[in-house]
């Protein structure tokens, strides 16, 4: 489980969210990748200019010390993540194709320059730093570390969860990379949200972007949810 902002922190509180998987038989590993606050300033600056390498590399080196200490099933591991969680995610799963069996990004960012040139005032600046440099100062960086332009790589089934109103993280993030991978003859999911923003709101809704990972990745891993739940549109299923 990947958390957002990218400069935010894993809390040791009650989580539903981590609830809802570890009631179900899942292991979560909520990880304060390189970048994270709360561990001091040379901890958090080791992200700035390596967004997209060092998530990617402390995510994958925890699911595979994990399975390396046997705690874990190392052909299931999943990786699920929010924002900036979503685009670690997504990173993940195209630079390291070879650690995930499935992933869900949650109003992920799939198009680092697409991002800058749309987002918000407020957050439009804040790639400068965790890239390095502006889109126009480095547009070549931006699409590097892009993941819809590395989908090529990506081997496993995704689910993209988005709301329809998000102002941070356009819906068209989300639908592209879906739409990218489907292409690609990829299995793909794309549940969007109407009404919501950046991060899901309704209880309904969040309930239902539960359900719809779990839903994946009951089809991927080969599990049926004790749960009753609406399925799930998938393309290439």
């Amino acid at each position: 489980m990947i958390h957002g902002g990218p400069t935010a922190a894993a809390q040791p509180v009650y989580q539903a969210r981590v609830q809802s998987w570890t009631s179900r038989g899942f292991a979560v590993a909520d990880v304060d990748y390189g970048g994270s606050t709360g561990r001091g300033c040379a901890y958090r600056e080791r992200l700035y200019g390596a967004f997209g390498l060092v998530d990617v590399q402390d995510c994958c080196a925890a699911a595979l010390a994990l399975a390396d200490m046997g705690l874990v099933d190392r052909q299931r591991l999943s990786i699920m993540g929010g924002s900036a969680g979503g685009f670690t995610t997504l990173a993940c799963l195209a630079f390291r194709p070879d650690v995930f069996a499935v992933g869900a990004s949650l109003y992920g960012i799939s198009d680092l320059a697409v991002l800058a040139k749309e987002t918000h005032k407020f957050e439009a600046q804040y790639p400068v730093h965790l890239i390095g440099a502006s889109v126009d100062d480095a547009p070549d960086v931006y699409r590097a570390r892009s993941p819809i332009h590395a989908v090529e790589h990506i081997r496993c089934p995704a689910i993209f969860l988005q709301g329809l109103e998000d102002r941070v993280v356009p819906p068209n993030q989300a639908s592209m990379m879906a739409d990218a991978l489907a292409a690609r003859g990829v299995r793909a999911a794309l549940v969007e949200f109407a009404g919501e923003q950046h991060g899901f709101r309704q209880a309904a809704n969040i309930i239902r972007a539960l359900e719809a990972q779990l839903y994946l990745f009951g089809r991927v891993l080969r599990f049926v949810p004790a749960d009753t739940i609406e399925p799930v549109a998938i393309k290439n299923e």
